[in-house]
């Protein structure tokens, strides 16, 4: 077997077999400069807009939610921040609009201290949430 038709066979079976696996590797694709973030089930591509936004200041979140294996399409999603070492999280309520295709936008959003926060990314599944974050150090 040739190192072409053995690469070929590699590819192949990664995208029959583990559909979600390469799905999840993608997740974000077409969103310059996201981070990303994993649970058991599903991986969050984010980005900030603006990307470094001012303190006191409103800002959005632009979010591709991707499933891993079997696991369901997300239905809705929920975007909140907290602050682990004071244990608070912000004083606004973000505003999420389904964009379709597992993107979602999140408006509202406001760091209104620095220091280290976490996103909180709730896919929602009916009433079950599986609950994905990621940490960042604001500014």
């Amino acid at each position: 077997m040739t190192y072409r038709v053995a690469t070929a066979a590699v590819w192949i079976a990664a995208a029959v077999f583990a559909p979600g696996v390469v799905y999840a590797q993608t997740c974000g694709a077409g969103m310059p400069g996201a981070q990303r973030a994993d649970s058991a089930r599903y991986t969050v591509a984010y980005r900030m807009v603006p990307s470094k936004p001012e303190p006191g200041k409103h800002f959005s979140v632009e979010v591709a939610v991707c499933p891993k294996g079997d696991a369901p399409e997300p239905e809705a999603l929920r975007v909140d921040a907290r602050m682990p070492a004071h244990s608070h999280g912000m004083n606004y309520t973000a505003q999420v609009k389904s964009l379709g295709g597992g993107r979602y936008r999140a408006d509202g959003l406001m760091f209104h201290m620095p220091g280290r926060w976490e996103f909180l990314f709730d896919v929602m599944v009916g009433k079950t949430a599986e609950r994905v974050t990621h940490g960042i150090t604001f500014p």
